[in-house]
């Protein structure tokens, strides 16, 4: 079983695909019986919570917690993995900044979002290559191209 809830904090309703973007990603990953739920905001409160918890006072993309840090937490069976944050309108500036569709850039971040709840990280460059090839990897699976 794998739940994705996917709350609209902001009003963006052109992300029916997305679900099943991240299930095909989770899939490829061989992953079962998680759940982690997605936020969608501005960039108003994405700062806040940049500002909180990573001391950064500016707007970011995307933001996860991963509950996993703190140990597996496990209810009925699942991985609870923990929360994604999505900044609606930096999503799409970057999406026009980088000439792709907003479909493309929302499955990216949500991807990469999923991808620091399951324990990736950047941090060096071999961990970026890593994660960012299984990205693109999981992007291609599931047929969102450039």
């Amino acid at each position: 079983m794998i739940k994705i809830d996917i709350n609209e904090n902001y009003p963006y309703k052109d992300y029916k695909y997305l679900k099943e973007v991240l299930l095909k990603g989770l899939e490829y990953l061989k992953i079962k019986n998680v759940t982690f739920e997605i936020t969608f905001c501005d960039n108003d409160y994405i700062q806040k919570i940049n500002k909180e918890y990573r001391g950064i006072d500016k707007p970011t993309d995307v933001i996860s917690f991963a509950f996993e840090d703190n140990g597996n937490i496990v209810y009925n069976n699942e991985r609870l993995l923990g929360e994604i944050y999505i900044s609606i309108p930096r999503m799409q500036e970057q999406a026009k900044e980088y000439q792709h569709s907003e479909k493309r850039e929302l499955s990216f971040l949500a991807v990469h979002g999923m991808l620091h709840l399951l324990g990736y990280d950047h941090l060096n460059k071999e961990d970026e290559k890593i994660m960012f090839d299984l990205q693109e990897l999981i992007l291609n699976v599931a047929d969102i191209k450039r």
